[in-house]
């Protein structure tokens, strides 16, 4: 009866914890992120300070800790505000086609000074295959409008296969009328979890 009784506890436990994953709260370079992990996969993010035209930033890091592949979109971030209003994160494309268009000098360097200060010196950041990985073959375009659009996309997020212990990092541009996120949820799919983080 004992032995049923503490294997019973034991797995009790392990369901418990499993269900419950906690999220962790961490400053870094003058950015609060938030961290979970679920699955094997371990999400962080921070909102960055900066806006881009009509777009509020997050900063995100997804690290696959797990033994499947996992495929990452911007598209499966959503942001739930407290009136209950969703915001879906913006595909990448569209945020460079719309840099294609009304990029100016001053988006570079904001989006470029930006990102690099929150990810350099994060000592959490290990992506093997992300921002600094795609930098170098995206800014060395010619105008200004392609050099915004060249730095949208060597930054965002963009559709990736992760394959078990390989992780990115890149901006998600949720398209806010240029108004701060502000309280609410950042709500996360993946093909095996919902991840949610309370925001301020």
């Amino acid at each position: 009866m004992n032995r049923f009784f503490w294997a019973g506890a034991l797995a009790l436990m392990l369901w418990v914890g499993r269900g419950h994953a906690q999220v962790i709260e961490f400053e870094t370079n003058g950015l609060k992120y938030q961290t979970l992990t679920k699955s094997g996969v371990t999400i962080m993010f921070a909102t960055l300070p900066q806006r881009l035209h009509d777009y509020a930033i997050l900063q995100v890091a997804i690290s696959n800790g797990s033994q499947a592949p996992y495929i990452i979109r911007p598209e499966d971030f959503t942001y739930v505000r407290l009136d209950r209003s969703v915001i879906r994160a913006s595909a990448a494309r569209v945020v460079v086609q719309m840099l294609e268009q009304k990029g100016s000098g001053s988006d570079v360097i904001k989006l470029v000074t930006t990102y690099e200060n929150s990810i350099y010196g994060n000592q959490h950041l290990k992506s093997t295959n992300g921002y600094e990985q795609r930098r170098q073959s995206v800014l060395a375009m010619g105008s200004v409008k392609l050099k915004a659009a060249a730095a949208a996309s060597a930054l965002a997020l963009v559709q990736t296969k992760l394959t078990p212990h390989e992780s990115t990092d890149g901006a998600v541009f949720f398209l806010t009328e240029g108004k701060v996120l502000g309280f609410g949820h950042l709500v996360v799919r993946t093909s095996t979890d919902i991840f949610d983080f309370t925001t301020d």
